[in-house]
């Protein structure tokens, strides 16, 4: 019989989701965001929230609840501002047009749920 092991399974989910949403914040970090503070003024600086800091909170297990909040709304923003005119449209493979960043939003909202499981740096604390 196979057993279960949810905490390695959410342990892959925080190493997926934050682990891949940071090379983008990190090509952010080297390569600027002034399209984003030309349309956004200083608004635009919070995308280092949601693609730094909070990846770098999941794939540590560190307040992952809050992290995975911050990351949900950096993606429903990154969905309204830049691909809104994507959000009913599929991709030329066939696909939603938006996979991308719902795979990363819906895997943070399942984060927000579950929490960080076992394996991670905190996970004694109700934000964990």
């Amino acid at each position: 019989m196979i057993s279960k092991n949810t905490d390695f399974g959410l342990l892959l989910l925080r190493i997926s989701v934050g682990g891949l949403m940071l090379f983008h914040g990190v090509a952010k970090i080297l390569h600027g965001i002034s399209f984003l503070t030309e349309s956004m003024g200083a608004f635009g600086y919070a995308v280092y929230i949601g693609e730094v800091l909070a990846p770098l909170a999941i794939l540590l297990g560190w307040r992952t609840r809050i992290a995975s909040v911050i990351f949900v709304i950096n993606c429903v923003v990154a969905i309204a501002v830049a691909h809104s005119k994507e959000i009913f449209s599929i991709s030329e493979h066939g696909g939603y047009a938006n996979e991308l960043l719902m795979l990363y939003l819906l895997g943070a909202l399942a984060l927000f749920f579950t929490g960080a499981g076992k394996y991670a740096v905190s996970a004694n604390n109700k934000w964990d």
